[in-house]
C-alpha cells in the first residue's frame, strides 16, 4: 500500500496496477484514490470494463489510443478472472509496448501469482495485495475515524466494538458512524453506547453456537441456529460457518500443543487477541481427534446435502445435535 499512496501523493504513474485480495473497503478505497489521481474529472479518457469474457482487443485499442486533450487514459478493469487461468494472452503480449500516455488498473478479489499476467504486472508496474487487517491496525483505524469527530474511546471499548463488529472494515466504518451519531455531545464513547447501539454480526452467532455446541448445550446452539434462520439467514452458509469456526479452533489447537502462547496464536492467525482468548476456551473443550471428527462431519454434510441425501436445514440441526 506504500507503493499506492506514493505515487498518489508524488503522481508518478505506473503504467499499470493490479488491486487484489480479500479486504473490499480497501481495495475500493485504492480504486477510488487512483481513479481521481490519474484522471480526476475526466471521463472522456476514462474507460471502465468489469466481469469475464472482455474484449481483449477492443481494450488494446483503448490503450494504443492518445488521450484527447489530457495526459492519461485510463483504463479500469474489475473482476476479470484473467489473473486466474488462460486467456490473458494478448494482454502479456501488449503490456510492455503500451504507450506512457495510458494507464490500466485491475481490481480483483483472487488471483494465482503463477498466472503470467500476474508476473507482467508485478514487473512493470504494481500488483498490490489488500489483505485483513489485524486487530492493532483496526483498532488504530478506528480510532482516528473517532478522534476527527472528537470521540475518545479506551481499549476495553475498542476491543468490545470490534468484537460485535468483526474485521470486515466496511461494516467497521458504518458501526462508527452509529456511535458518533448517538453519542452525539460526548466526547468518550462507553461500552454501553456500544451495546446499545452496534450491530451483532452473523459470524458472532455463530460463535457463540459453537460454543453451546463445545459446552455440549445443544437446547442453546439450537436456539442461536433458529435465531439465524429468523434472521435470513441460509442453512447451508450456516453450516459453512461453523465449518470454518471448527477450523479456527482446530489451527489454534495445533498452535497451543506447540506451546504458542495467545498473543502469537492471533498474530500468527489474524485473529483479535481476546477473540484468540476465546477460541482457546473453546480448543480446551475438545481433544484434537474430537475437532477433526467435527471438520469431518462438517464436510459430510455439506457434501449430504449437495448430493440431495440431506435437506440442508436438518443437515445442519443434525450437525448441531450430535453427540461429541
Amino acid at each position: 500500500m506504500k507503493t499506492l499512496d506514493q505515487d498518489i501523493r508524488t503522481r508518478q504513474f505506473k503504467p499499470v496496477y493490479l488491486i487484489f485480495g480479500e479486504e473490499d473497503f480497501l481495495k475500493k478505497s485504492y480504486k477510488n484514490q487512483l481513479k481521481t489521481a490519474v484522471s480526476g474529472n475526466d471521463t472522456m479518457n476514462f474507460h471502465y470494463f468489469e466481469g469475464k469474457g472482455l474484449d481483449l482487443p477492443e481494450i488494446i485499442s483503448l490503450a494504443d489510443t492518445m488521450p484527447f486533450f489530457g495526459e492519461k487514459r485510463l483504463i479500469l478493469i474489475e473482476d476479470s478472472g484473467l489473473f486466474k487461468g488462460s486467456g490473458a494472452e494478448p494482454l502479456v503480449e501488449y503490456l510492455p509496448q503500451m504507450p506512457d500516455t495510458t494507464c490500466m488498473i485491475f481490481v480483483e478479489s483472487q488471483v494465482d501469482k503463477r498466472n503470467r499476467l500476474y508476473k507482467l504486472v508485478k514487473e512493470k508496474g504494481a500488483a498490490v495485495e489488500m489483505e485483513r487487517q489485524d486487530a492493532g491496525k483496526l483498532a488504530d483505524w478506528a480510532g482516528r475515524i473517532l478522534a476527527k469527530s472528537g470521540k475518545r474511546i479506551t481499549r476495553r471499548t475498542m476491543e468490545l466494538f470490534l468484537g460485535k463488529t468483526g474485521d470486515d472494515m466496511e461494516n467497521i466504518r458504518m458501526e462508527l458512524e452509529k456511535l458518533i451519531c448517538y453519542a452525539w455531545d460526548r466526547d468518550v464513547i462507553t461500552d454501553a453506547d456500544v451495546e446499545e447501539i452496534c450491530t451483532e454480526r452473523v459470524t458472532n452467532k455463530i460463535f457463540d453456537m459453537v460454543a453451546a455446541i463445545v459446552n455440549r448445550s445443544p437446547r442453546r446452539a439450537m436456539d442461536l441456529y433458529e435465531d439465524l434462520l429468523t434472521l435470513k439467514e441460509p442453512p447451508m452458509r450456516i453450516l459453512f460457518l461453523i465449518a470454518r469456526q471448527f477450523n479456527q479452533i482446530l489451527q489454534v489447537k495445533e498452535l497451543m500443543e506447540r506451546g504458542t502462547g495467545r498473543n502469537e496464536i492471533a498474530s500468527r492467525l489474524k485473529l483479535q487477541p481476546f477473540v484468540a482468548g476465546k477460541i482457546i476456551q473453546q480448543a480446551r473443550g475438545f481433544s484434537r481427534e474430537q475437532i477433526l471428527s467435527c471438520v469431518t462431519l462438517c464436510v459430510e454434510m455439506e457434501e449430504a446435502v449437495k448430493t440431495g441425501q440431506l435437506d440442508d436445514q436438518l443437515a445442519v440441526e443434525l450437525l448441531i445435535t450430535k453427540r461429541y
